[in-house]
């Protein structure tokens, strides 16, 4: 008999981690490795954000706070649904977690039953499934396509919907692809959920404030108010304000499930570090014109990045809406042939060999549960954006 509880047998390591993990090891052996598999924005926190941290410590709030946050944290993230999303939120709808994935790992374990069915569209970012599946409920992957830009369907998904789906988790912008819910595309989903009393949707807005081109966000709260009642609104400080290691995340939604979130978390984690949380009310508080700055930034990289990789042969990077990703097909590298005759099969041995090869670690796509892909985070420096394409380029020509 294993020692280990079965269940864990149902959920795999995060590839995510496992690439960035390789990167530093490789780095620290002494390799030149250019990792862009993290999906961490490369710049610091502000300035102010960091202040406000270090008074919280100089003023000795360094104890346990409330298991669903500190008052002053969940009043600025009522401010902020109300004043950037339009969303009126009341404090004990509110509950911070200790990074966004608490907050979805604790919705999902507070809600499922074994058998109950989560709708997730695909690509997806890397843990739905798994959290699903750790809370003993049944993944429904529903495949999008670059056609539809990667985007779920209303039709795909009242196909999708039976008896035992629970949940529906929308993530716009999404990770890995970028793509982004017009308001009516976010309206055509909603109108097909209210026709099903029992389905919920998590709304994962961590990506809200890196959206391009002049789009307008949207969340299902918004489009579809009658909703509100069964819709969990999740989001964070970790991508718009470069907090990662910070690990703040915040849900708002019914009271009866925030109230199930926090006894949950109240028996595993408990609060969420006071100092964090002392620094996300200042980050939400405080100013936010340098997320402009910032996402001038970002489109130079996607742009730069989508320009690079489209002109490698064997290559096709669509161009993102949102977030800090691209997510380019390389079915044209399929089938070729490395130095030593070895044919590349997968998009797993398409990234194996960027590594090995070029020094570029990415993400297969197979991780996000759509091959033949990869994933690149352009959230790092330019001159090692371009060093990386140029790498894959030149690694990709030796190919015969």
């Amino acid at each position: 008999m294993s020692f280990l509880s079965e269940k864990l047998s149902r959920i795999q390591p995060s590839p995510t981690i496992a690439v960035t993990q390789m990167a530093r090891d490789l780095k620290a052996a002494g390799r030149d490795v250019i990792g862009l598999g993290a999906g961490e924005p490369d710049f610091d926190t502000p300035d102010h954000i960091k202040v406000a941290a270090k008074l919280a410590i100089d003023r000795g709030d360094t104890k346990y706070t409330s298991v669903e946050g500190t008052p002053s944290l969940k009043e600025a993230i009522c401010s902020k649904f109300s004043r950037e999303n339009g969303i009126k939120y009341e404090t004990d709808q509110v509950i911070v977690g200790t990074g966004g994935k608490q907050i979805i790992y604790n919705a999902m374990m507070a809600t499922l039953d074994a058998g109950d069915e989560v709708i997730i569209p695909r690509p997806y970012w890397v843990s739905y499934p798994d959290i699903v599946l750790l809370a003993g409920g049944k993944p429904v992957l529903v495949e999008t396509s670059l056609s539809n830009g990667f985007k779920l369907r209303a039709k795909d998904l009242e196909d999708a919907i039976t008896d035992r789906t629970k949940w529906v988790i929308l993530n716009s912008p999404g990770n890995p692809s970028g793509a982004a819910y017009t308001k009516s595309e976010m309206t055509a989903l909603t109108d097909i959920i209210k026709q099903y009393q029992r389905v919920w949707i998590l709304a994962d807005d961590i990506y809200e404030h890196l959206l391009y081109d002049g789009q307008e966000f949207v969340t299902p709260g918004v489009v579809a108010p009658s909703l509100l009642d069964r819709v969990l609104t999740m989001n964070g400080v970790s991508k718009a304000y470069a907090m990662t290691g910070w690990r703040i995340g915040y849900g708002g939604g019914p009271i009866p499930l925030i109230r199930a979130m926090a006894k949950l978390q109240g028996q595993s984690t408990s609060n969420p570090s006071s100092i964090s949380q002392a620094a996300a009310v200042e980050a939400l508080n405080g100013p936010q014109e340098f997320l402009n700055g910032w996402r001038t930034s970002f489109t130079e990289r996607r742009n730069l990045v989508v320009n690079m990789l489209n002109e490698v042969d064997g290559i096709s990077c669509p161009l993102p809406q949102g977030a800090f990703y691209v997510f380019p097909s390389c079915a044209g590298l399929i089938g070729r042939k490395v130095s030593d005759g070895k044919a590349l099969e997968t998009d797993t041995d398409v990234v194996t060999y960027f590594l090995e090869r070029a020094g570029v670690a990415v993400v297969q796509g197979t991780a996000f549960g759509l091959a033949p892909h990869f994933r690149v985070s352009y959230a790092a420096s330019t001159k090692n954006l371009e060093e990386a394409c140029r790498r894959i380029r030149t690694a990709c020509e030796e190919l015969s």
